[in-house]
């Protein structure tokens, strides 16, 4: 995920240097510096690709994984198919957390919707005005009331920045100022998602990879990055010219040349609109909360609270809403306040009271306490642990060891007693049929959609009405895709927080010969012959992987296949079989993954969707699937070869600067 999350913000920056492009190209048409201008670009193009392909094996496999992940498109076509995107996560998916319109004002009070999504309990100050009765309830609802599912933190970039920033809109000259509100601004709409859904949508179908990414409310980072750069620029602007705020400007509506309206004034006035634009707006929203943000309940809360009673429920949401707003005023007099300090401090360099160097340390000082004050409120000591405590491994729970007591080289794990596909505790121990990962296979998640969740749920139902006794469970027909997967051991949960292991006895093995298979047109047609077949005798497959799988033959009741040897990327089994045939294997299947037959190169097919096969013939075989790609090593060449010529550049650069350097001394010297 951490790695996801690096691609993200490095496709975002990628928006910022576009506007930046721009910018530098219109002002080199402007100036007549075209070639100039090809020059620079194409020395930053030539930079950009020897970063590329030294990076190329990462960046590679990781577009190549992009194809078979949740961020590729999907081969089924689904009946709402207008909540599909043409190669990328489903709409829904990717603008799940959206930033609310009105939530945008976090960008200067950090409070706005409240916060983080912690318990609203954990707000002493907020607890003041609680009313007793209702404090249960107070350690269930989160701080947070935007519509986002959760958060946390707001996206905050400062009260005084965001008071630059505005000013630097009027006073900074030049197309990077326009580059840098543009970015902003695109930044702002595009976190809006399906709040703003037509312009989101120009994305998704449009720009290339974009819906490669969800969480468009991550977005922001770049208003996080071009409001306080355009802040430094504007304070720039101030400490490089004399006398700045004393200097005469004309403000006009219209042209230049034919103004509608004209007025003759100094840069005074700038400072003052962005006072009110920034310092003015929080003090209304201080002195009139109400007015401007009505809602201080989430829908989804008020759905939540439809239980309760409606004698109870009145009072709980008065007060709610009391609690609410002294959070949110709170923070708007102390955004007020920290704009009040600033502008304080740039009175006093225009009447000389300071110089210029202690104004830019006050100023410094102002921006930091303000950001450390709200940052410690989210990344704070409570977070943190002994290093020692960090370390120490997962702990080995009682279940852990009766399961890991089976020492077969590959089975799989199912955990009822957690969030199974939110946690990867599991995996620590085990192999785990569960576990999180933000870009999933797509095709295991469709599975896990259309098949295991359900099989989840049943499995649980009919365990607990047999009590235990799994010979009272129809296995075979209420979980047959677990059963694939070779679901051995299935953690249960208990009272008191305990869980105990179950030995599944249904679960189909490391791999098995089957009797039929369907070759089917398409992956609709694929998935949904999965639930109606038996997958311990049938297969299902794509037809083109017809030429590599072939036919099966009849059911043969001495045919064995054994699993010798596990690893990750290569798995050594053993096969026999008087009249050979089809053999499916528990391995989920991905291009790359190659398979010897006694040492002879056999294709391998997908079946049931998501499973490896290979056609065997009659006999005793060795047989080894194996995942070494060749592209690793090639890519990795390609690497040391840029490597090489970076290196050569940087010698090169060297040497002639050097050579520059001796001629210049010697041209002194004579």
């Amino acid at each position: 995920e951490i790695q996801a999350n690096h691609v993200q913000m490095t496709y975002y920056y990628l928006f910022i240097i576009a506007f930046m492009v721009l910018a530098y190209l219109w002002d080199a048409v402007r100036n007549h510096r075209l070639a100039q201008f090809g020059k620079a670009t194409g020395v930053c193009f030539v930079a950009a690709a020897l970063g590329v392909v030294i990076n190329l094996s990462n960046l590679y496999h990781t577009w190549q994984y992009t194809q078979e992940s949740m961020r590729g498109k999907s081969e089924l076509v689904k009946k709402n198919s207008a909540n599909q995107t043409s190669s990328g996560l489903d709409r829904d998916y990717i603008t799940q957390w959206s930033y609310g319109i009105d939530e945008t004002w976090t960008l200067l009070v950090p409070n706005t919707k409240g916060g983080a999504s912690m318990p609203l309990a954990m707000n002493e100050k907020a607890m003041e005005k609680a009313d007793p009765q209702f404090y249960q309830i107070y350690q269930q609802l989160g701080q947070y009331w935007g519509n986002q599912p959760g958060t946390s933190g707001p996206v905050y970039v400062g009260a005084f920045v965001l008071m630059l920033f505005v000013l630097g809109l009027f006073i900074v000259k030049g197309p990077m100022k326009w580059a840098l509100f543009l970015a902003t601004g695109l930044s702002i709409l595009l976190s809006w998602g399906h709040n703003f859904m037509w312009f989101t949508d120009l994305f998704l179908d449009y720009v290339p990879m974009y819906a490669k990414f969800r969480t468009v409310a991550s977005i922001l980072v770049i208003a996080e990055f071009t409001i306080p750069l355009l802040a430094m620029l504007a304070l720039k602007k101030i400490f490089d010219t004399p006398d700045f705020f004393t200097q005469k400007i004309r403000i006009y509506l219209g042209t230049s040349k034919h103004p509608i309206i004209a007025h003759n004034t100094t840069n005074m006035f700038w400072l003052w609109v962005s006072f009110i634009a920034t310092g003015g707006m929080a003090l209304l929203f201080a002195i009139m909360p109400s007015i401007f943000f009505p809602d201080y309940v989430s829908a989804s809360e008020l759905e939540a609270m439809k239980q309760i009673p409606s004698e109870y429920l009145g009072p709980l949401l008065s007060n709610l809403q009391e609690i609410r707003i002294s959070i949110f005023t709170a923070d708007c007099w102390r955004t007020f306040f920290v704009i009040v300090l600033g502008t304080a401090v740039l009175l006093l360099l225009r009447m000389k009271k300071i110089q210029p160097k202690y104004a830019v340390g006050a100023i410094i000082v102002l921006c930091l306490v303000d950001m450390w004050q709200v940052n410690k409120r989210y990344l704070n000591d409570g977070m943190f642990v002994e290093r020692s405590v960090r370390e120490t491994p997962q702990q080995e729970t009682a279940t852990d060891r009766q399961i890991l007591q089976d020492k077969a080289p590959d089975y799989r794990v199912l955990n009822l007693a957690s969030n199974t596909f939110n946690e990867n505790e599991t995996s620590y121990y085990h192999k785990s049929i569960g576990g999180y990962h933000a870009a999933k296979l797509r095709r295991y998640q469709e599975m896990i959609d259309q098949y295991i969740g359900k099989e989840m749920r049943d499995m649980q139902g009919a365990i607990v009405n047999a009590q235990g006794d799994m010979t009272r469970v129809a296995g075979d027909s209420i979980y047959p895709v677990l059963n694939m997967l070779n679901t051995k051991y299935v953690i249960l949960p208990l009272q008191g927080g305990q869980t105990a292991p179950l030995l599944n006895p249904y679960a189909f093995g490391n791999a098995w010969f089957v009797d039929r298979i369907s070759y089917v047109d398409n992956a609709n047609a694929e998935i949904d012959a999965v639930g109606k077949i038996d997958l311990r005798h049938e297969a299902v497959a794509d037809s083109k992987f017809k030429d590599a799988l072939g036919e099966p033959v009849a059911h043969q009741s001495t045919a064995v296949v054994t699993l010798k040897k596990y690893e990750p990327n290569e798995l050594t089994y053993t096969v026999n079989s008087q009249k050979g045939g089809i053999v499916v294997f528990s391995e989920i299947y991905y291009p790359g993954w190659t398979a010897k037959v006694d040492g002879a190169d056999t294709p391998v097919g997908r079946v049931n969707y998501i499973l490896r096969a290979i056609n065997v013939k009659p006999g005793k075989h060795t047989v080894v699937l194996t995942f070494k790609p060749t592209s690793v090593k090639n890519t990795e060449t390609a690497a040391y070869v840029a490597y090489l010529l970076l290196v050569l550049a940087i010698a090169a650069g060297v040497f002639f600067e050097m050579k520059r350097r001796k001629n210049e001394t010697n041209e002194l010297k004579k």
